[in-house]
C-alpha cells in the first residue's frame, strides 16, 4: 500500500535542501533531537507531575515510545507488501509533543482559560509553530512537509478505531483545530502509536506510585492485552498490523478496540481522575494562570522596553525580555498580541522552571541584615 500523495510532496521543505547521506527523514530526526524544545521534554509532565523518580515517565520518554511504536507498525506492514517509511514515522513521533505546555494537559487547560476564547491553545497546532518558528531563534527546524503534517495532526487523545489518510495536501498554516487527518499513513500510524504508548506506560507508573495494584487491572486486560507496558505495546502493534495488512486503512480489530475502551476507562477511574493527580492538576493550572497574569501586567506596563526588562532583579522578567527580543520579528508579523506572546513563552517552560518562576514572584527574598 502506498501513500496517496507523491513522495516528493512529503519530502518538500520550506527551504529546499538535500541530505544525501542521512536522507530526508533521518535528517528531521536529528534536527528535532538537537532542538531545545526536545531537550525540555525530559522535564515536562506526562501524567505524574514533576516526578523525582527516574522510573516514572516524562514527556521525553513518551515521545521516544511513540517513535519506536510508529516505526514498528510501519515495518510490520511493510512485511506484508506495504510501502511505508519507518524513518518518517519515527521523526513524527519524536516531534509530535513539542508543543505541550508544562504540567501536561492541565497546562493546556490553564492557558486556554487565560486566552479567554479570544484565541485557543492546542498543543498540536502549537507544535507546528514550535518547529516552524520558535526553534533556532526564530529560524525553525525546516522539517519536511510529511513530518510537519504528522505533528499537527497527531491528536492521540481521541479514541478512534480506523484511520485513513486524506488524499489531498493539508494546508498546515490554516489548521486551527483537531478535526484534520494526516495526509500520510505514517501520520495516521503515529496517532495510534500515541495512544498505545500512554495506555500501558501510565499503568506502570500508577503501579510505582501505588495508585493501583496488579490485581485491580481487569482480568481480560491482563490476559488478553497485557499486564505490563511491554506486553500491551506488543499486543496492540500485532493487532494493528494484522487488522490493517489486507486493507487500505490503519485499524484496530473490533475485539481489541473493545479492550482498549475498557483499559482507557480503567485508567481514567484509577489514574487520571485520582484525587492526588486532580490536586496536582489544579496546582499546575493555578501556577500557570498566575504566571500568565503577572507577565501580561508587566508587558502592558512596559511593552517592548527590552533594556528595562534586562535590568530587573527578577530572573523571569529578564528571560521574558530576552524572549521578546529574540522573537521580535515573528511577533511583529503576528501583530504583537500580548496574550499570544505570553502564552508561547509559558508553553515553552518546563515544570521545574514554572515552579521556580512562581516561587520567585510569589515569595519575597529574605531581608539581609
Amino acid at each position: 500500500m502506498n501513500n496517496p500523495l507523491n513522495e516528493n510532496i512529503y519530502q518538500k521543505r520550506k527551504s529546499e535542501r538535500q541530505y544525501p547521506i542521512r536522507g530526508e527523514y533521518f535528517r528531521d530526526q536529528t534536527a528535532i533531537i538537537h532542538s531545545m524544545p526536545f531537550r525540555r521534554l525530559k522535564h515536562k509532565t506526562q501524567v505524574f507531575f514533576s516526578p523525582e523518580n527516574d522510573h516514572v515517565c516524562t514527556r521525553i520518554e513518551h515521545v521516544l515510545h511513540v517513535a519506536t511504536i510508529g516505526a514498528s507498525i510501519c515495518k510490520g506492514l511493510n512485511n506484508h507488501g506495504w510501502n511505508l517509511n519507518p524513518e518518517m514515522a519515527f521523526a513524527i513521533g519524536l516531534g509530535h509533543d513539542l508543543g505541550h505546555a508544562p504540567f501536561g494537559h492541565a497546562g493546556e487547560s490553564a492557558l486556554n482559560r487565560k486566552l479567554n476564547s479570544d484565541f485557543e491553545f492546542i498543543h498540536e497546532v502549537h507544535g507546528l509553530k514550535v518547529v516552524d518558528k520558535l526553534c533556532n531563534d526564530g529560524n525553525g527546524l525546516n522539517l519536511t512537509y510529511g513530518v510537519r503534517d504528522g505533528i499537527i495532526n497527531h491528536n492521540g487523545e481521541i479514541l478512534q478505531q480506523v484511520l485513513k489518510p486524506t488524499n489531498e495536501i493539508n494546508n498546515l498554516e490554516l489548521i486551527k483545530n483537531r478535526k484534520n487527518i494526516a495526509s500520510s499513513y505514517e501520520g495516521c500510524i503515529v496517532r495510534f502509536a500515541d495512544k498505545i504508548a500512554y495506555l500501558g506506560r501510565d499503568i506502570e507508573d500508577a503501579l510505582i506510585a501505588k495508585f493501583i495494584t496488579i490485581d485491580q487491572i481487569p482480568d481480560e486486560i491482563r490476559t488478553e492485552v497485557g499486564a505490563s507496558n511491554g506486553e500491551i505495546i506488543n499486543t496492540l502493534i500485532h493487532d494493528i498490523v494484522n487488522s490493517s495488512k489486507d486493507t487500505d486503512e490503519i485499524r484496530i480489530s473490533d475485539e481489541m478496540f473493545d479492550k482498549i475502551k475498557i483499559l482507557q476507562r480503567f485508567n481514567y477511574k484509577y489514574i487520571y481522575d485520582h484525587e492526588i493527580i486532580t490536586n496536582y492538576k489544579k496546582m499546575g493550572e493555578r501556577i500557570l494562570e498566575e504566571l500568565f497574569d503577572f507577565l501580561i501586567e508587566f508587558h502592558s506596563n512596559h511593552g517592548h522596553n527590552y533594556e528595562f526588562y534586562m535590568q530587573s532583579e527578577i530572573v523571569l522578567i529578564r528571560h521574558f525580555g530576552s524572549y521578546l527580543e529574540r522573537y521580535k520579528q515573528i511577533y511583529e508579523l503576528e501583530g504583537n498580541i500580548p496574550k499570544i506572546i505570553v502564552c508561547d513563552f509559558i508553553a515553552g517552560m518546563t515544570d521545574g522552571y514554572a515552579l521556580n518562576a512562581y516561587n520567585e514572584i510569589k515569595i519575597p527574598k529574605p531581608i539581609k541584615f
